[in-house]
């Protein structure tokens, strides 16, 4: 129903217009405020690397800040990485994660970048308090933060806007009405917009999410999705339907695709329901990183990493080492 309402295939969405009047009066008077300085941000000692979203929901934001730590490391630089860490409960923060962090304590999204990346990555509601962290942890010369477009109590020098290229901004009203935190005239304050799928307007940097080969969750085996046979799909991320098109895209036809709310957790007996004997289940990353510790030998994930192309690939990173050697 959410989807038909932040679409614009319900007209139910007029119903919460004055709900979404006050977000979108309560969100602008706040930015205000951080930019008089009446309300206190704080500027870190290295450069802060923005990547976030306009709306709610999964747009690619995290393969985006996977992306764009990797081509840094490649580059010779020291990225970390700071989240709020969604869906996680610790009993401390900042929270700086390491090989025996859980989901349940820091979110999926940081212990998926953790894992891909090997950078240090911190997370806290308060994600100055998180930049500290790694700051007294390693020596990084920039920080990237997944999401946090709208915490304005951190200062930035540079903003990334992931959007859902099929999706875009739905019916364009703020939250509940619609999906958007901000709304889109945003944009032409960003120093980058990226477009997952769908099609880049003018302005914008069009990206794909490119899968690669399928693993086994119990012992890292690889090999093509196609040839895991006869299986069941699942997905507990912003947007489902997207991977389960992928799935198609590769020649996979799942017995049932089950979605899950996202940042779902599960347990072991939950997961081994879905299969009948003789089948697989095939997961997201974002899902495999809750499930390692309770994984059996016919469990699957498919990985994906955002491409972008180079030439507007090399655009973006200049303007992010440009503000690292001017630091």
């Amino acid at each position: 129903m959410i989807d038909k309402i932040w679409s614009g295939r319900s007209k139910l969405y007029w119903l919460l217009l004055p709900f979404s009047f006050l977000y979108g009066a309560v969100s602008g008077l706040r930015r205000l405020l951080f930019r008089c300085g009446l309300k206190k941000s704080r500027r870190m000692p290295v450069p802060v690397v923005v990547v976030g979203n306009l709306t709610a929901g999964g747009n690619g934001k995290t393969p985006v800040v996977i992306w764009l730590t990797e081509q840094l490391l490649a580059r010779g630089y020291r990225p970390g990485v700071v989240s709020r860490g969604y869906g996680g409960k610790s009993d401390h923060y900042p929270l700086l994660i390491t090989k025996d962090t859980t989901t349940a304590q820091a979110g999926d999204e940081p212990v998926l970048i953790a894992r891909r990346t090997g950078v240090p990555v911190a997370v806290a509601p308060d994600r100055a308090a998180a930049v500290e962290a790694i700051l007294q942890h390693a020596p990084v010369d920039v920080i990237i933060t997944d999401d946090g477009l709208q915490h304005y109590a951190l200062q930035r020098d540079m903003e990334i806007v992931v959007i859902d290229g099929e999706r875009r901004f739905g019916n364009g009203w703020w939250l509940p009405a619609g999906p958007m935190r901000e709304r889109a005239g945003r944009l032409k304050q960003v120093d980058a917009v990226i477009v997952n799928g769908g099609t880049a307007q003018p302005g914008e940097t069009a990206m794909q999410l490119v899968p690669g080969e399928a693993v086994n969750l119990a012992d890292g085996t690889r090999k093509p999705a196609a040839e895991i046979g006869e299986c069941v799909a699942m997905a507990g991320i912003g947007h489902p339907p997207r991977f389960f098109a992928t799935l198609n895209s590769l020649g996979v036809t799942p017995a049932q695709c089950i979605a899950f709310p996202d940042h779902q957790s599960y347990s072991p007996e939950q997961l081994s329901a879905l299969i009948k004997p003789g089948q697989s289940l095939l997961m997201t990353e974002k899902d495999a990183v809750k499930c390692f510790a309770f994984s059996a030998t016919d469990w699957w994930y498919l990985p994906v990493s955002a491409a972008i192309p180079a030439k507007s690939a090399d655009l973006i990173l200049d303007k992010v080492i440009s503000h690292i050697k001017n630091a």
